[in-house]
């Protein structure tokens, strides 16, 4: 059998967009190591095609000289007995091929900034970008999109099924080991209005997100006390996040690792978007919509694959009212759409 390594270590969402591409080149026969860090380690078990090969990603990025030499060291020598038929490396910057320094390996890809072949184009699903990349695809009109790839196993929900409808919020996030994103947030209290309304309503609410999103909960004040709403912020690992979700009606989240999780499951999914495009990173499947903020803005999208422009008022994501919001979520969960099946 073939065998391909491939280097993606986090955020959440890049790695949720890669799985589609990396399956496929299973699918075309290849045993799969995946080099990636210890937040997305767990993730990446739930697929049962992948060999995980963790990495101290933390000490790489930030660690002591010394630290470095021994995260290196350590995933070096699980390395050195193999011999790879393909390593792909999927970032731009150089300095993450040091993982694979010592990897004998008939070919070897990378993204790189000047041939067409292996950059992400922009404005195009990364998804699908991807596997383009991976599997050698022409760059030619087609017009299947590369679609989420669910876990083949995941754990049960830490909350069970309701007999009401219920409404799953990612409210903070937007953020990793490397930088803040918080541009892509859409404003808490928004959140923590349309949480009032749907739960006046008589609506279940869920509350997710992970451990440094602790902060989120003062915008939720008394509403925190609410029989019906459930505050799971910090107390899931990302596969119990997806079960979680599957248990909602519809999750609204903005553009954060959640959202991916989310789009992994089978749930209705309201987007909010404002400085990213979410032509590139929406998940492409149906039962999900987008609200893109920021409608006339000229500097819309702003964020150029690493950095978003000094912006001080956020008015792309400013511009989406929590009216339009909780307007969107009834249409996406009325009677209606249920029975026709009208989902886009």
């Amino acid at each position: 059998m073939k065998r391909a390594l491939i280097v993606k270590l986090g955020a959440i969402g890049d790695v949720v967009m890669t799985v589609p591409s990396v399956h496929l080149l299973h699918q075309q026969g290849y045993a799969i190591d995946w080099i990636c860090g210890g937040a997305v380690a767990g993730l990446l078990r739930c697929y049962s095609w992948i060999n995980v090969i963790q990495a101290d990603d933390a000490a790489v990025l930030h660690g002591s000289p010394m630290q470095r030499i021994r995260a290196l060291s350590s995933v070096w020598r699980t390395l050195a007995p193999v011999r790879y038929d393909l390593v792909a490396t999927l970032y731009y910057d150089e300095r993450w091929r040091v993982f694979t320094l010592p990897v004998r390996s008939a070919k070897r890809i990378h993204l790189s900034k000047t041939d067409r072949a292996r950059r992400i184009l922009p404005t195009r699903p990364h998804a699908g970008e991807f596997a383009r990349i991976l599997l050698d695809w022409p760059d030619t009109c087609r017009e299947d999109s590369v679609q989420p790839l669910p876990p083949d196993r995941l754990p049960p929900s830490p909350l069970p099924a309701s007999t009401s409808r219920r409404t799953g919020m990612v409210p903070a996030g937007a953020s990793n080991m490397v930088r803040q994103q918080t541009l892509r947030r859409w404003p808490a209290d928004r959140y923590a209005a349309i949480a009032r309304t749907l739960l006046q309503r008589g609506d279940e609410v869920v509350l997710m997100g992970g451990p440094t999103d602790a902060w989120v909960r003062e915008h939720f004040g008394d509403l925190l006390q609410h029989p019906c709403l459930t505050d799971m912020i910090g107390k899931t690992t990302l596969p119990e996040l997806i079960s979680l979700a599957s248990t909602c009606s519809l999750v609204l989240s903005h553009d954060t690792g959640p959202l991916h999780l989310a789009g992994l499951s089978s749930t209705k999914l309201l987007a909010l978007f404002g400085p990213t495009d979410p032509g590139s990173f929406l998940p492409r499947r149906p039962g999900v919509r987008v609200l893109w903020g920021g409608e006339g803005l000229a500097c819309r999208p702003c964020y150029d694959g690493r950095d978003f422009a000094p912006c001080e008022s956020n008015g792309c994501m400013q511009s989406i009212g929590t009216e339009t919001v909780l307007a969107e979520m009834d249409a996406m969960l009325s009677p209606l759409q249920v029975l026709t099946g009208a989902t886009e």
